[in-house]
């Protein structure tokens, strides 16, 4: 039964793997949380990380989980604030493993630690024939260079694992929005059927999954969107009612705005269909969204709704596609430009006399057409050649580098800063499996 009265706060604790932990500090220390969430997983991550665990089986989580852990545990459990995260990334088990040891050394004995399983379906698709859905082509085309394929879960689990009394719920690969929605659902009674609800709580977590990007990180820009205190940034929480509806605030005091121009970026970042955001709870609707200033740094978000869920989950697949040989070399004072466009053609060639195999090249100038492709009315005064190569072969990728540092005697004046770097691609396609070929299982340890 959904319990009408109740309101419970939650807080974004951090929106990637390598983001600060001070705010999330701030968060359990100053901001009476009910729960406090870590968003830790990047499209490639998970890959990246099963490859580490096949060198060290202890290994695949979070590397900075434990820093996190230890940071925030001991003002999260005098306060009763449980933590929720897919820091498990690739080994969620090695995760609660080394969460209950740093429990331990930080005497808060008894706390409960759960691990979410079931998200990593290699195994499934090792025979699999499905085609991709993000570019042409089938899963056969890269089976041979597979490292992991990791199911988007949903919330249900968590909500299980709160509902046998976890002090601590880490998973691998779940929908970004359900670390937050688990929660909801444990709190609120929410049934598997209530689209509603489940579309608004997804939408909280949407909002909330990115962190600080919901307090004016990566949307600032000085003089169209200005940010204080970008330095000290505040990461967000919100005050979630049993409908769905929720208030978005930040601690009193910390860096960052929370506006309602940053809520609707913050929105519609990285949606396609704001009609059918695709979950593995519920299929959300993001049309009638309403957001409301009340004070300042307290946005009312209302609306929203639910259909329901897809018949199949995504799986996130990370394989290796090759290697990336890289140069870089920095041209000063007049006539940069033409000396850095020499450079590059110098390269080229060297690469095309030598027979290296290269899959595809990007060359620019760092400075004037890296990023803008469009032609500049004034040359610069300084800037930085850059070429890269894609090559099945890492030696042969490491070519480019060599040839770049080789400017130095062989290539225009005043080349310097040479650099070379080769390292190796780990890409991600995705596919569709049905739901009923995924199982999940919670596995429970105590400090």
């Amino acid at each position: 039964m959904i319990d009408n009265r109740k309101t419970i706060r939650i807080g974004a604790g951090a929106g990637f793997a390598g983001d600060r932990i001070e705010p999330a500090v701030e968060l359990t220390e100053k901001g009476d949380l009910d729960y406090l969430c870590f968003e830790c997983l990047a499209e490639r991550t998970i890959a990246l990380a099963q490859r580490a665990a096949t060198h060290d089986p202890a290994s695949g989580y979070d590397p900075l989980l434990e820093r996190r852990l230890r940071a925030v545990l001991p003002a999260a459990r005098e306060r009763g604030t449980r933590i929720v995260s897919n820091a498990g990334a690739a080994n969620p088990l090695a995760a609660a493993k080394a969460a209950v040891r740093i429990a331990r050394e930080l005497g808060l004995g008894g706390m409960r630690v759960v691990a979410v399983l079931g998200d990593d379906v290699l195994d499934a698709l090792r025979a699999a024939e499905l085609p991709l859905i993000d570019r042409d082509g089938m899963l056969g085309d890269i089976r041979p260079t597979m490292i992991s394929a990791n199911a988007y879960l949903g919330a249900r689990p968590i909500a299980e694992a709160l509902n046998q009394g976890a002090d601590i719920v880490l998973t691998g690969r779940v929908c970004d929005p359900a670390l937050f929605l688990g929660p909801m659902i444990h709190e609120f009674g929410w049934g598997e059927t209530d689209w509603t609800p489940l579309g608004r709580g997804t939408l909280v977590g949407h909002l909330l999954e990115c962190a600080g990007q919901l307090t004016g990180g990566y949307f600032a820009d000085p003089g169209f969107s200005d940010v204080p205190g970008l330095a000290r940034l505040g990461f967000p929480l919100a005050e979630v009612s049993a409908d769905g509806n929720a208030v978005l605030t930040k601690v009193a005091g910390s860096g960052g705005r929370l506006s309602i121009a940053n809520c609707k970026e913050q929105l519609l970042y990285e949606i396609l269909d704001p009609a059918a955001y695709l979950q593995a709870d519920v299929t959300a609707d993001f049309r009638n969204v309403a957001f409301r200033e009340i004070a300042p740094d307290r946005i009312a978000v209302t609306g929203g709704d639910g259909a329901p869920r897809p018949a199949t989950l995504k799986v996130s697949v990370g394989y290796r596609d090759g290697f990336i040989g890289e140069g870089q070399i920095s041209y000063a004072g007049p006539g940069a430009v033409a000396r850095g466009r020499l450079a590059l053609d110098i390269v080229r060639e060297r690469l095309a006399l030598a027979g290296i195999p290269v899959r595809e090249i990007e060359a620019d100038l760092i400075g004037l057409d890296a990023v803008n492709r469009t032609a500049w009315s004034a040359e610069p005064a300084e800037v930085r050649a850059r070429i890269a190569g894609r090559i099945d072969d890492a030696e042969a990728a490491g070519q480019i580098g060599a040839e770049v540092e080789a400017l130095y005697l062989n290539g225009p004046s005043g080349g310097g800063g040479a650099t070379a770097s080769v390292r190796e691609v780990v890409a991600v396609a995705s596919v569709l499996i049905d739901r009923a070929a995924v199982t999940t299982r919670i596995v429970h340890e105590v400090a």
